[in-house]
């Protein structure tokens, strides 16, 4: 039986690819407070600003591509139950190739009514007023905003808690619930953080392993000190 690996990646991973993050610039996403297009609040304020802002990050994600680290831990497939636990909304994972990745902050490429959490649908061009599921009801972009509940955080805790091994990339650990699932790990199992600015974690239990760069630049180490548990 493969051992099980358990990933989560963050904003630093995709803006490898070109994917622009709003942590780049003091709070602001594509130049708009995240607020305004990233809350239920900017949503009942102004809809049609919400919309265009992810129908432009829809057509965004078309024109870049997985880069090397995406492409690198789906290789690791190969070896190990990799499981991929993301906070981005692309689907660059996917792209490359991994199997197993749930999306704790919704995906692009969905939308969901407004009134039905659980109406979901695949899409992939723009989302605009008047666009309705089948009672009516307004679609939204499946997105977790600012001060929504992350309905896929107890699967992720169910992952996180077997994981034999964990891999923290590309992330500030400063967005929970996301960054809590570290106290989730079990303690034997050993963790390996990169990030080009990686920050102390306090009170883990794990042997940590710190790769103190870009993702692109880490996760290939990663592969390789991973791959050598079958030499």
């Amino acid at each position: 039986m493969k051992k099980k690996l358990v990933v989560l990646t963050g904003a630093g991973i995709s803006a490898e690819s070109g994917i622009k993050t709003f942590r780049d610039s003091d709070g602001l996403w594509e130049g708009h407070d995240v607020m305004e297009v990233a809350s239920p609040e900017g949503w009942l304020k102004n809809p049609e600003l919400v919309l265009d802002f992810y129908n432009q990050r829809r057509r965004q994600l078309k024109e870049v591509k997985p880069n090397i680290g995406h492409k690198e831990l789906a290789q690791l497939q190969i070896h190990y139950d990799v499981h991929i636990i993301t906070q981005n909304v692309d689907d660059l994972h996917e792209r490359a190739g991994s199997k197993k990745v749930l999306h704790l902050h919704g995906e692009l490429r969905k939308v969901r009514s407004t009134k039905n959490p659980n109406y979901i649908l695949e899409w992939e061009g723009d989302l605009n007023l008047g666009n309705v599921d089948s009672f009516n009801h307004q679609l939204r972009p499946h997105i977790v905003w600012f001060g929504e509940s992350v309905p896929l955080f107890d699967e992720a805790l169910d992952i996180t808690e077997t994981a034999d091994y964990f891999a923290v990339i590309g992330t500030s650990l400063q967005v929970y619930p996301a960054a809590g699932l570290l106290a989730f790990v079990p303690p034997a199992t050993p963790v390996f953080y990169i990030d080009p600015n990686p920050i102390s974690i306090p009170d883990l239990r794990n042997p940590l392993e710190t790769f103190p760069m870009l993702a692109t630049e880490g996760i290939p180490l990663l592969k390789n000190r991973l791959l050598a548990e079958f030499q």
